[in-house]
């Protein structure tokens, strides 16, 4: 019964699957192109994002279960790894300039946010996030695409002597590598 119901043979069915991821990894990669841009034609920016947060659950020991409620935030553009006006703090590690914090929720805000009765507040978080992008043209029009924190630091050191070629993600998305074009 169960040779009945095999629609190809083991061997058939094999060479279905290699053949469709094949075509599946070249229609992927034919669609990553690249760009090149002159100097100080680009722009690398990262902003950075300080948000304060709760975590509400209905059991306390469900701390990743639970849902997050954001309050405050303040964010900064860095450009170019340029230091932004209003900096306040610069990342030893990633150079990203970081603004002042947000102000605290209250308890009266924190307590306004509870959904149910049951619900227990978590403690109060302080979230940072960095959003990476580069700015640059292609083809007569500006692209402003989200890229990665190496990109973000390549595109950053070599501004604004040096032209660069981007390398895009799927569907030219996102920026995936900024090479320096040397001639």
């Amino acid at each position: 019964m169960i040779q009945a119901l095999k629609l190809f043979p083991r061997r058939t069915f094999n060479r279905i699957c290699l053949t469709t991821a094949a075509l599946s990894l070249a229609i992927a990669l034919n669609s990553c192109g690249t760009s090149e841009s002159g100097a100080g034609q680009y722009e690398a920016t990262a902003r950075a994002t300080y948000t304060w947060r709760v975590n509400y659950a209905n059991d306390p020991t469900e701390d990743k279960r639970g849902r997050y409620e954001e309050f405050e935030s303040t964010s900064l553009v860095n450009v170019n790894g340029e230091k932004p006006e209003g900096a306040v703090l610069q990342d030893d590690n990633t150079g990203i300039w970081w603004p002042k914090l947000p102000p605290k929720p209250s308890i009266d805000e924190i307590e306004a946010k509870k959904k149910q009765p049951g619900e227990k507040i978590g403690r109060l978080e302080l979230g940072q996030n960095v959003e990476y992008r580069v700015k640059f043209n292609q083809e007569g029009e500006r692209l402003n695409l989200p890229t990665n924190y190496s990109v973000y630091r390549q595109v950053a050191k070599a501004y604004p002597d040096t032209p660069l070629r981007f390398t895009m993600g799927v569907n030219n998305g996102s920026v995936t590598k900024a090479t320096p074009i040397t001639n």
